[in-house]
């Protein structure tokens, strides 16, 4: 059987899918959406959602132990992890309540089921077989493992960690990306003895060097263990616990081993090579419009080479729904993508790390570093951290780092600055309202043109 053809078949209902579905209605196409779990994908689901609701959550068990900071008499009693869940589940509801809505008032053909890319621009749910004038691919990723490492029981994937019924008394972390410096962040706000465990040399490690610095200060301070440049080698688990080894010969006990070494590409079983799709590594690569090796047909999201991020797959999603319509949109630069890891303290960028300023534009690159010590709001927050910019010769800000609690709201400002290839000078005139946060990033700029104010030296 075959439905009749739509202008845009999507094969994947998460950030990308679902953004190329309701911009592409929003301009007039006929839609098919097809999805074999619910709209929203892992971000709403399994991902950014309820994990920055647990680091919320988290937050607030910070701020009742240490209330006397502050002359505010709080303890903290406990963490009822039941409680935990039905607020992160009420949030998460509300929002697949209103994506669902938003994909009702679009019209969209919502087909729920497992989808196969048949070839041409064809997919195949259950027997049915739906054709568009172009197809977007955007399965999504999962959560990978380490050969030999099986996951269950009490070795977990963040998946598994949303749901745990318990706060464990002592965990180990395996990676200090983002979504293990978040976890451990989380659990040990909840009263967990955490050790993380990296291979590379630092933390955070797509980050600038600086932030991975800021960062591993602040985790001592919170008396969160990391091991950086060490290897694992293997994990037993029993009814008591996991013991984790490591290259050193070191091992380590812990409650749960959580496995957070990346995502893979969602590509298996949903007839891509069949199909003659060109991949690598199990990604598909795509030109810099999104469009794959085969004639009408794109990819979005997670399943592209790059930074694995939502709010990447809804500007690819958007961008494709566009460029079908015949808009000719810019090409997205992703190096202007924002990134912030919701761990506490935060660190959030865009674009340029020092290393990848001095590669393009060689060693006269100007960097400037401002510490949240002289930031009056952060100080109210009890917050240490830093911004530090990157700036090319006789150039824009090519590169802007953040550390500190709450400055990933200080992203949007500074993505303008990168997109918008501001000079400092351009910068400096803006009025930054007193007191917050975002000064940090007028005083950086007014230094950075030759006009500090509140800056010692």
């Amino acid at each position: 059987m075959t439905d009749a053809e739509a202008d845009l078949v999507i094969l994947g209902g998460g950030s990308g899918g679902y953004a190329a579905a309701f911009r592409a209605a929003e301009l007039g196409l006929s839609v098919t959406l097809v999805e074999k779990d619910k709209l929203g994908g892992t971000c709403l689901h399994r991902g950014c959602i309820p994990t920055k609701a647990l680091l919320h959550a988290a937050e607030v068990a910070d701020s009742a132990r240490d209330g006397e900071q502050f002359g505010v008499r709080t303890t903290l009693e406990g963490v009822d992890m039941d409680g935990v869940h039905k607020y992160k589940d009420t949030v998460v509801t509300r929002l697949y309540k209103g994506l669902q809505g938003l994909a009702k008032s679009h019209k969209i053909n919502y087909v729920e089921g497992t989808g196969t890319f048949v070839g041409g621009t064809t997919v195949e749910v259950d027997g049915t077989r739906h054709t568009g004038k172009n197809l977007v691919l955007a399965t999504g990723s999962y959560s990978k493992t380490l050969p030999g490492l099986e996951l269950g029981g009490r070795i977990l994937t963040s998946e598994d960690a949303l749901t745990l019924d318990f706060v464990p008394k002592k965990a180990v972390v395996l990676g200090g990306g983002v979504i293990g410096v978040e976890f451990a962040s989380v659990w040990a706000s909840f009263g967990t003895e955490v050790t993380i465990v990296e291979a590379l040399p630092r933390l955070v490690p797509a980050e600038d060097e600086f932030a991975s610095k800021q960062l591993e200060r602040a985790f001592r301070r919170r008396k969160i263990g990391f091991k950086t440049g060490v290897k694992f080698t293997g994990a037993k688990q029993d009814g008591d616990g996991v013991t984790v080894s490591l290259e050193s010969g070191e091992t380590l006990e812990a409650d749960v081993l959580l496995v957070a070494v990346g995502r893979g590409p969602n590509t298996a079983g949903h007839g891509y090579d069949e199909a003659g799709l060109s991949m690598d590594r199990g990604f598909v690569p795509t030109d810099e419009r999104l469009r794959t090796n085969l004639p009408g047909v794109y990819a979005v999201g997670d399943i592209v080479p790059g930074p694995q991020l939502a709010h990447r797959g809804f500007q690819q999603g958007v961008f494709v729904a566009e460029e079908i319509a015949g808009l000719a949109p810019q090409p997205i630069d992703e190096a202007g993508i924002p990134k912030v890891t919701y761990s506490h303290p935060e660190v959030a960028s865009v674009g340029l790390t020092e290393a990848q300023a001095k590669e393009k534009y060689g060693p006269d690159i100007t960097t400037f570093t401002y510490d949240l010590a002289g930031n009056g709001k952060s100080q109210i927050l009890k917050t240490s951290g830093a911004v530090k910019l990157i700036k090319a010769p006789d150039g824009p800000v090519v590169g802007l780092h953040l550390v500190g609690d709450r400055v990933g709201e200080l992203i949007g400002e500074a993505q303008l600055i990168y997109n918008w290839e501001a000079f400092p000078e351009d910068v400096a005139p803006l009025i930054h309202a007193h007191p917050t946060q975002t000064e940090a990033l007028g005083e950086a700029h007014l230094a950075l043109a030759g006009k500090p104010l509140h800056v010692h030296g």
